[in-house]
Order: structure tokens, then C-alpha cells, then sequence
């Protein structure tokens, strides 16, 4: 992931759950109330968008990090 796909993807935690870039290193799903299943779904919509993809449910169920969701976002763009 190039510097400004990471800058993108950022942007994305950080406008639908409304936090600082500073908390994204550790986050996992459920850590904050904004990130249950309602904003679990939010984010995967404002990262298909964002990065014209279409990401396979599998990988909306193992989307469980924020590191975790690096990862998986390699496979599609």
C-alpha cells in the first residue's frame, strides 16, 4: 500500500467512526462504540467507494483490524 492509499484508508477510519489517526495502530473491531456492526458496514462502504473495489463478504467478516484490513485491502487494489 503506497503512501497516499495509506493517507486514504486513514481518512476512511477517520471520518466514519470520528477519531484521530493517533488511535488507528491497535484498533480492532469493537474496541470503540462506533465500531459495531452499523459502522463495521459503514466502513466497508466508504473503502469500496473510496477505492472503487468491491470487497467479498469473506473478507467483510475477517476485516477484524485496523491492521487486519491492510492486509486485505492488498488483495484488491
Amino acid at each position: 500500500m503506497g503512501p497516499k492509499q495509506l493517507k486514504l484508508y486513514n481518512s476512511s477510519f477517520c471520518k466514519i467512526f470520528k477519531i484521530n489517526d493517533t488511535k488507528l495502530k491497535n484498533l480492532k473491531y469493537n474496541d470503540i462504540p462506533e465500531w459495531d456492526s452499523i459502522g463495521h458496514m459503514s466502513l466497508i462502504s466508504e473503502l469500496e467507494d473510496n477505492f472503487s473495489i468491491n470487497i467479498e463478504t469473506d473478507d467483510m467478516v475477517d476485516f477484524s483490524s485496523y491492521e487486519k484490513g491492510k492486509e486485505i485491502l492488498k488483495k484488491y487494489i
